[in-house]
Protein backbone atom coordinates (compact mmCIF):
# COMPACT_ATOMS: atom_id res chain seq x y z
CA UNK A 1 0.00 0.00 0.00
CA UNK A 2 2.68 2.46 0.32
CA UNK A 3 4.34 1.54 -2.30
CA UNK A 4 1.24 2.08 -4.35
CA UNK A 5 1.11 5.69 -2.43
CA UNK A 6 4.70 7.19 -3.09
CA UNK A 7 4.07 5.73 -6.84
CA UNK A 8 0.76 8.17 -7.18
CA UNK A 9 2.90 11.02 -5.97
CA UNK A 10 -0.33 11.41 -3.26
CA UNK A 11 0.73 12.01 0.44
CA UNK A 12 -0.87 10.27 3.33
CA UNK A 13 -2.84 13.43 4.41
CA UNK A 14 -4.48 12.96 1.24
CA UNK A 15 -5.29 9.41 0.68
CA UNK A 16 -6.90 9.04 3.94
CA UNK A 17 -9.42 11.82 3.30
CA UNK A 18 -10.44 10.35 0.20
CA UNK A 19 -10.48 6.86 1.92
CA UNK A 20 -12.35 8.21 5.35
CA UNK A 21 -9.96 6.94 7.13
CA UNK A 22 -7.52 8.66 9.61
CA UNK A 23 -4.06 9.19 8.85
CA UNK A 24 -2.64 7.77 11.69
CA UNK A 25 -4.69 4.64 10.74
CA UNK A 26 -3.68 4.88 6.99
CA UNK A 27 -0.23 4.97 8.38
CA UNK A 28 -0.39 1.48 10.57
CA UNK A 29 -1.72 -0.43 7.62
CA UNK A 30 0.73 0.64 5.81
CA UNK A 31 3.70 -0.17 8.58
CA UNK A 32 1.69 -3.61 9.07
CA UNK A 33 0.62 -2.53 12.47
CA UNK A 34 -2.91 -2.72 11.66
CA UNK A 35 -4.44 -5.78 9.17
CA UNK A 36 -6.62 -3.92 6.98
CA UNK A 37 -10.21 -4.84 6.31
CA UNK A 38 -12.06 -5.55 2.54
CA UNK A 39 -13.18 -2.62 3.32
CA UNK A 40 -10.25 -0.45 3.83
CA UNK A 41 -8.57 -1.96 1.01
CA UNK A 42 -11.12 -0.90 -1.47
CA UNK A 43 -11.22 3.07 -0.18
CA UNK A 44 -7.80 3.17 -0.51
CA UNK A 45 -7.46 1.95 -3.81
CA UNK A 46 -9.63 3.87 -5.13
CA UNK A 47 -8.39 6.93 -3.51
CA UNK A 48 -5.16 5.95 -5.31
CA UNK A 49 -7.05 5.41 -8.49
CA UNK A 50 -6.06 1.98 -8.79
CA UNK A 51 -8.21 -0.01 -10.98
CA UNK A 52 -9.20 -2.89 -13.68
CA UNK A 53 -6.70 -6.27 -12.71
CA UNK A 54 -4.41 -4.78 -10.20
CA UNK A 55 -6.77 -3.80 -7.90
CA UNK A 56 -8.88 -7.05 -8.44
CA UNK A 57 -5.54 -8.27 -7.09
CA UNK A 58 -5.08 -6.93 -4.19
CA UNK A 59 -8.71 -7.18 -3.24
CA UNK A 60 -8.72 -11.06 -3.72
CA UNK A 61 -5.61 -11.63 -1.36
CA UNK A 62 -7.90 -8.97 1.06
CA UNK A 63 -10.94 -11.81 0.54
CA UNK A 64 -8.81 -14.52 1.84
CA UNK A 65 -10.81 -13.82 4.97
CA UNK A 66 -14.25 -12.87 2.84
CA UNK A 67 -16.37 -12.47 6.15
CA UNK A 68 -15.54 -10.07 8.67
CA UNK A 69 -17.34 -8.58 11.84
CA UNK A 70 -16.74 -5.46 13.80
CA UNK A 71 -18.57 -5.06 17.54
CA UNK A 72 -20.30 -2.10 17.40
CA UNK A 73 -18.74 -1.22 20.90
CA UNK A 74 -15.66 -1.08 18.60
CA UNK A 75 -17.02 1.04 15.89
CA UNK A 76 -18.52 3.36 19.24
CA UNK A 77 -15.08 3.35 20.42
CA UNK A 78 -13.34 4.15 17.17
CA UNK A 79 -15.91 7.39 17.23
CA UNK A 80 -19.59 6.44 15.31
CA UNK A 81 -19.29 8.98 13.01
CA UNK A 82 -16.22 7.99 11.26
CA UNK A 83 -17.58 4.84 10.58
CA UNK A 84 -21.08 6.72 9.34
CA UNK A 85 -18.51 8.24 6.95
CA UNK A 86 -17.24 5.35 6.09
CA UNK A 87 -20.67 4.34 4.71
CA UNK A 88 -20.93 7.01 2.99
CA UNK A 89 -17.76 6.37 1.08
CA UNK A 90 -19.25 2.73 0.12
CA UNK A 91 -22.56 4.61 -0.93
CA UNK A 92 -20.68 6.81 -2.81
CA UNK A 93 -19.12 3.87 -5.19
CA UNK A 94 -21.79 2.13 -5.23
CA UNK A 95 -24.48 2.45 -8.59
CA UNK A 96 -27.47 0.48 -7.35
CA UNK A 97 -27.93 -0.37 -3.62
CA UNK A 98 -30.72 -2.39 -1.91
CA UNK A 99 -31.46 -2.25 1.34
CA UNK A 100 -34.09 -4.36 3.33
CA UNK A 101 -34.93 -3.21 6.99
CA UNK A 102 -36.59 -4.90 9.97
CA UNK A 103 -35.27 -2.67 12.35
CA UNK A 104 -35.86 1.18 11.87
CA UNK A 105 -36.08 3.38 9.00
CA UNK A 106 -33.35 3.47 6.69
CA UNK A 107 -30.47 6.12 7.29
CA UNK A 108 -30.69 7.15 4.10
CA UNK A 109 -34.38 8.43 4.06
CA UNK A 110 -34.12 9.67 7.69
CA UNK A 111 -35.08 13.01 9.28
CA UNK A 112 -33.05 14.93 11.91
CA UNK A 113 -35.52 14.22 14.74
CA UNK A 114 -36.09 10.23 14.20
CA UNK A 115 -32.12 9.92 13.81
CA UNK A 116 -31.33 12.25 17.15
CA UNK A 117 -33.69 9.54 18.59
CA UNK A 118 -31.92 6.81 17.36
CA UNK A 119 -28.67 7.84 18.39
CA UNK A 120 -30.03 8.94 22.17
CA UNK A 121 -30.90 4.76 22.76
CA UNK A 122 -28.94 3.24 25.43
CA UNK A 123 -25.98 3.37 26.13
CA UNK A 124 -26.28 6.98 24.99
CA UNK A 125 -23.22 8.70 23.29
CA UNK A 126 -21.83 12.24 24.92
CA UNK A 127 -23.56 15.00 23.44
CA UNK A 128 -20.45 15.94 21.15
CA UNK A 129 -20.12 13.00 19.69
CA UNK A 130 -24.29 12.62 19.29
CA UNK A 131 -24.15 15.41 17.60
CA UNK A 132 -20.89 15.15 15.21
CA UNK A 133 -22.48 11.32 14.30
CA UNK A 134 -26.32 12.97 13.41
CA UNK A 135 -24.19 15.42 11.36
CA UNK A 136 -22.21 12.41 9.14
CA UNK A 137 -25.89 10.40 8.90
CA UNK A 138 -27.36 13.53 7.52
CA UNK A 139 -24.50 14.42 5.39
CA UNK A 140 -24.93 10.66 3.82
CA UNK A 141 -28.14 11.81 1.98
CA UNK A 142 -26.35 13.64 -0.65
CA UNK A 143 -25.83 10.09 -2.39
CA UNK A 144 -29.63 10.08 -3.05
CA UNK A 145 -29.27 12.82 -5.96
CA UNK A 146 -26.27 11.85 -7.43
CA UNK A 147 -26.39 10.70 -11.19
CA UNK A 148 -26.70 7.28 -12.17
CA UNK A 149 -27.25 6.11 -8.47
CA UNK A 150 -30.36 4.03 -7.97
CA UNK A 151 -31.97 3.09 -4.62
CA UNK A 152 -34.40 0.23 -3.76
CA UNK A 153 -35.56 0.08 0.13
CA UNK A 154 -37.69 -2.36 1.11
CA UNK A 155 -39.32 -1.50 4.42
CA UNK A 156 -41.24 -3.87 7.31
CA UNK A 157 -44.47 -2.12 8.12
CA UNK A 158 -43.90 -2.70 11.95
CA UNK A 159 -40.88 -0.44 11.35
CA UNK A 160 -42.79 2.24 10.31
CA UNK A 161 -44.91 1.91 13.43
CA UNK A 162 -42.50 1.04 16.26
CA UNK A 163 -42.04 4.20 18.11
CA UNK A 164 -38.53 5.03 19.22
CA UNK A 165 -39.58 8.87 19.47
CA UNK A 166 -42.40 10.89 20.20
CA UNK A 167 -45.85 10.74 17.59
CA UNK A 168 -45.13 13.62 16.46
CA UNK A 169 -41.69 13.09 14.92
CA UNK A 170 -42.69 9.16 13.41
CA UNK A 171 -45.51 11.32 11.58
CA UNK A 172 -43.12 13.64 10.03
CA UNK A 173 -40.51 10.42 9.56
CA UNK A 174 -43.46 8.82 7.62
CA UNK A 175 -44.02 12.32 5.54
CA UNK A 176 -40.61 12.44 4.52
CA UNK A 177 -40.67 8.67 3.17
CA UNK A 178 -43.52 9.31 0.93
CA UNK A 179 -41.89 12.93 -0.53
CA UNK A 180 -38.12 10.41 -1.16
CA UNK A 181 -40.43 8.15 -2.71
CA UNK A 182 -41.09 10.29 -5.38
CA UNK A 183 -37.45 10.96 -6.64
CA UNK A 184 -36.67 8.94 -9.98
CA UNK A 185 -34.08 6.82 -8.86
CA UNK A 186 -35.87 5.87 -5.53
CA UNK A 187 -38.28 2.75 -5.30
CA UNK A 188 -39.67 2.06 -1.64
CA UNK A 189 -41.49 -0.39 -1.07
CA UNK A 190 -43.07 -1.80 2.22
CA UNK A 191 -43.72 -5.23 3.27
CA UNK A 192 -47.36 -5.09 4.87
CA UNK A 193 -48.13 -7.26 7.70
CA UNK A 194 -50.98 -8.96 6.62
CA UNK A 195 -50.26 -12.22 4.05
CA UNK A 196 -48.23 -14.80 4.36
CA UNK A 197 -44.27 -13.97 3.95
CA UNK A 198 -41.41 -15.82 2.15
CA UNK A 199 -38.83 -15.95 5.01
CA UNK A 200 -38.40 -14.10 8.37
CA UNK A 201 -36.97 -10.32 9.40
CA UNK A 202 -34.03 -11.84 10.50
CA UNK A 203 -31.71 -8.75 10.20
CA UNK A 204 -31.05 -5.80 8.21
CA UNK A 205 -28.94 -5.64 5.30
CA UNK A 206 -27.64 -3.70 2.43
CA UNK A 207 -26.68 -4.41 -1.40
CA UNK A 208 -24.17 -3.06 -2.81
CA UNK A 209 -24.08 -3.85 -6.38
CA UNK A 210 -23.22 -7.39 -7.22
CA UNK A 211 -19.84 -6.68 -4.83
CA UNK A 212 -20.74 -6.35 -1.10
CA UNK A 213 -22.97 -7.15 2.05
CA UNK A 214 -23.29 -5.48 4.95
CA UNK A 215 -25.67 -7.30 7.34
CA UNK A 216 -26.06 -5.81 11.12
CA UNK A 217 -27.19 -7.61 13.60
CA UNK A 218 -27.63 -6.55 17.95
CA UNK A 219 -24.07 -6.89 18.67
CA UNK A 220 -21.46 -5.98 15.47
CA UNK A 221 -21.67 -5.23 11.49
CA UNK A 222 -20.87 -7.99 9.50
CA UNK A 223 -19.17 -7.70 5.84
CA UNK A 224 -19.38 -10.17 2.74
CA UNK A 225 -17.74 -10.20 -0.44
CA UNK A 226 -17.84 -13.81 -1.05
CA UNK A 227 -19.98 -14.46 -4.09
CA UNK A 228 -22.15 -17.37 -2.24
CA UNK A 229 -23.12 -14.60 0.34
CA UNK A 230 -23.87 -11.95 -2.09
CA UNK A 231 -26.14 -14.70 -4.21
CA UNK A 232 -27.77 -15.38 -0.85
CA UNK A 233 -28.37 -12.02 -0.14
CA UNK A 234 -30.09 -11.40 -3.23
CA UNK A 235 -32.06 -13.85 -3.13
CA UNK A 236 -33.63 -13.06 -0.11
CA UNK A 237 -34.36 -9.73 -1.54
CA UNK A 238 -35.57 -10.41 -4.33
CA UNK A 239 -38.62 -12.58 -2.28
CA UNK A 240 -39.30 -10.56 -0.14
CA UNK A 241 -40.01 -7.72 -2.81
CA UNK A 242 -42.20 -9.84 -4.42
CA UNK A 243 -44.79 -9.67 -1.26
CA UNK A 244 -44.11 -5.77 -0.94
CA UNK A 245 -46.30 -2.96 -1.75
CA UNK A 246 -45.17 -0.22 -4.20
CA UNK A 247 -46.80 2.89 -5.67
CA UNK A 248 -50.23 3.97 -4.84
CA UNK A 249 -50.52 0.70 -2.82
CA UNK A 250 -47.18 1.45 -0.31
CA UNK A 251 -48.39 4.92 -0.43
CA UNK A 252 -51.91 4.59 0.76
CA UNK A 253 -50.25 2.35 3.57
CA UNK A 254 -47.88 4.64 4.39
CA UNK A 255 -50.11 7.58 4.98
CA UNK A 256 -52.36 5.28 7.54
CA UNK A 257 -50.00 4.51 9.32
CA UNK A 258 -48.84 8.22 9.54
CA UNK A 259 -52.35 9.80 9.98
CA UNK A 260 -52.38 8.22 13.11
CA UNK A 261 -49.27 9.17 14.58
CA UNK A 262 -50.28 13.27 14.12
CA UNK A 263 -52.67 14.46 16.12
CA UNK A 264 -56.19 16.38 14.26
CA UNK A 265 -56.14 19.37 14.18
CA UNK A 266 -59.25 21.35 15.82
CA UNK A 267 -61.38 23.47 13.42
CA UNK A 268 -61.63 26.97 14.41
Amino acid sequence: MRTLRNTSGLTGDVVARRACMSAGKLSKIENGKVRPTVQDVDLILTALHVSGDAKEEFLTAARATATEETAWRVLRRMGPWKHQQTIRAIEASTQKLRLFQGQLVPGLLQIPEYTSAVFSLPPALPEDTHARTVAARMERQAALHRPNHSFHFLICEHVLRWEICDPLVMGLQLDRLLSLSRLPNVRIGVVPQAGRKPDFPMTCFSLHDDRLVIVETFHSEVTTRDPRDVELYTETFARFEQVALYGTDMKALVESIRDGFLPEQEMP
